[in-house]
């Protein structure tokens, strides 16, 4: 008997351990992210409000709102970030939900395709873009061949806002899709058989239950088209100049830290009012996935007012429908939503694939398709303490990162998941903080922080600021999978007589492995494609390979360029398959499969 209470007594222990001491385990990050993120970044804010001399002045925000460049810098950019999130979202959305009625395993084959793209270097992806729309280049000899000519295909609005949406679609679709794969695929079934068309059935019935989806790829996708700055200096002109690169020339050609700081400080509210408005509609813990019951009296009207938008739209898309049945659908036996997915999927690897082929050309300069065939470039990376010296930098640092990201994470996200404190919605809120300040800012923040710390043109001030910005995808991963842990596991052990440290290794630990590798993959390929925080933070001395491209790509753009560009692309291929090879697959229960 008395054995029996100590079991019970024990087990009790670990039912509450969490209620009571897990947001204590949150505490390394809060101090990480308050001492590199936060703090910071109010310098940054205090700076804009104060001239040379130290006095108080509002000039700077005066200078930027009032009638000038600085107006149309602002117009322009969020311009093209509107226009990238509507392209983003129309495109995107059928194929996310092409995706999610696929079986399983074609799923998950496909949407690795997706994933390669999302994590190729997006300066890569426009340098390739660079080359394949230039004078002479694929698309203009392919445009002029059927018959289009005089062609000025780059450093205009449309190219700019073209690969912005090329880099931006996959975060929309991986965003869509979890939440696609959430829902129910009976209830549009029930409809069809209640008598509603294909039409009626998809808006009034699957659309309205993915807008949870729809409204966090969107949130994301504008917070990230805000600080863009590669895709516009590379393939804009100075009509397309947006606040992410205003912000560089202020600091770093200008060395107008006030101004500069005014413009970063615009570019975060811009962030936050979209954050605040998505919370009082969504709730921001839908963005990993959770949903939110409570809605505010401002929801219910723009609930009412969506409601009679996907209406009006179903009636319209079902009269649509009819006629393509009665005409075109009879003549076209084929899928056209397949047809489109499999496009798209080929437009967004098209620029990642297409940069292998021209590392291995015999010519000094870069075209597609390439002259010849030579290893040669292959040699001149490998020959060169540069490039060298900044690949094996990146491995090291992005290696430092995710370690150190999955253990920020795995406490940070064990807190939130297991506390039923308030405070963590508040937790959830600051680890999710730097996905929402775009990285630009936080990058100039670091660095004016890291100059009076010694920091800056270090390994460790340039890993610092890469765990801040892989921090909140590290953290979302892991809070996923520990709400799809078992706990029930954990408590069996400890009412078996497991400690909490066994409990823990032989447990928790085996079970959440996958999300682990995952975790630890995403910081790495963060950190190691990364450009923002090395251009600061390094300082001009300490190159990693993206900083390496980026200043290759401004005073020369070789082959050697491209060879640098396909170790980066095996790289990712690399660390996508042995993800895949150590995540756990879903056994059936006993009782399915009988």
């Amino acid at each position: 008997m008395t054995s029996l209470v100590e079991i019970s007594k024990k087990e009790q222990r670990m039912l509450h351990l969490p209620r009571l001491g897990a947001l204590w385990l949150a505490l390394p990050g809060v101090l990480f992210l308050l001492l590199f993120l936060i703090w910071p970044t109010l310098r940054i804010f205090s700076l804009s409000l104060f001239d040379r001399s130290g006095a108080l002045s509002f000039a700077a925000f005066a200078r930027f709102f009032g009638p000038g460049v600085y107006n149309r810098v602002l117009l322009n950019t969020f311009n093209i970030a509107f226009w990238t999130t509507a392209w983003c979202l129309l495109l995107g959305y059928p194929l996310a939900y092409w995706l999610a009625g696929l079986p399983k395993r074609s799923q998950q084959i496909l949407s690795l395709f997706v994933l390669l793209s999302f994590w190729s270097s997006t300066l890569v992806k426009n340098f390739t873009w660079l080359i394949l729309l230039g004078r002479n280049g694929f698309a203009e000899n392919i445009l002029q061949a059927v018959g289009f000519h005089d062609l000025h295909l780059l450093f205009n609005r449309g190219v700019v806002i073209f690969a912005m949406v090329h880099t931006l679609l996959p975060l929309a679709v991986v965003t869509m899709l979890p939440v696609m794969n959430q829902l129910d695929r009976g209830l549009t079934l029930a409809a069809a058989t209640l008598g509603a068309d294909r039409a009626q059935a998809f808006w009034r019935v699957f659309f309205t239950q993915s807008m949870r989806g729809v409204a966090a790829a969107g949130l994301l996708v504008f917070i990230s088209s805000l600080g863009f700055f590669i895709t516009p200096t590379f393939l804009g002109s100075p009509h397309e100049m947006m606040l992410g690169q205003m912000i560089i020339m202020q600091i770093n050609e200008l060395q107008n830290w006030q101004l500069g700081s005014a413009l970063a400080v615009v570019l975060v509210l811009a962030a936050l009012i979209s954050c605040i408005l998505y919370n009082l509609i969504f709730g921001l813990s839908s963005l990993a996935g959770e949903s939110h019951q409570t809605r505010s009296s401002h929801s219910r009207v723009l609930r009412r007012i969506g409601l009679w938008l996907v209406n009006s739209l179903a009636t319209i898309s079902s009269r649509v429908m009819a006629g393509y049945d009665r005409t075109l659908g009879r003549l076209l036996r084929i899928n056209l939503l397949t047809v489109y997915a499999c496009l798209i999927i080929f437009v967004l690897l098209f620029p990642v694939l297409a940069v292998i082929p021209m590392s291995f050309t015999s010519a000094s300069f870069l075209t597609f398709p390439p002259q010849g065939f030579s290893l040669k470039w292959f040699e001149v990376w490998l020959d060169s303490p540069l490039w060298v010296g900044a690949t094996l930098r990146s491995f090291g640092i992005g290696i430092v990162v995710g370690l150190v990201t999955c253990l920020l994470g795995t406490l940070a996200a064990f807190s939130v998941s297991r506390s039923q404190s308030r405070a963590r919605g508040v937790l959830f809120f600051l680890f999710l903080l730097p996905m929402m300040i775009p990285s630009i800012v936080i990058a100039i923040a670091l660095f004016y922080f890291a100059a009076q710390l010694g920091l800056v043109a270090t390994n460790t001030g340039i890993a610092i600021g890469h765990v801040v910005i892989a921090l909140p995808m590290v953290f979302i991963i892991l809070l996923t999978t520990f709400q799809g842990h078992d706990w029930r596991l954990d408590h069996a052990a400890a009412t078996l007589g497991a400690g909490k440290w066994q409990v823990m290794w032989r447990v928790t630990l085996p079970s959440i492995k996958g999300g682990l590798a995952a975790a630890f993959v995403i910081g790495f390929l963060t950190s190691f494609e990364e450009l923002t925080v090395a251009l600061f933070m390094g300082g001009g001395m300490k190159t990693t390979i993206p900083k390496q491209m980026w200043d290759d790509i401004l005073l020369q753009v070789s082959p050697t360029l491209a060879a640098a560009s396909t170790v980066v692309l095996l790289v990712v291929i690399v660390l996508f398959s042995a993800m895949q090879l150590v995540k756990p697959r879903n056994k059936p229960l006993p009782h399915e499969g009988q």
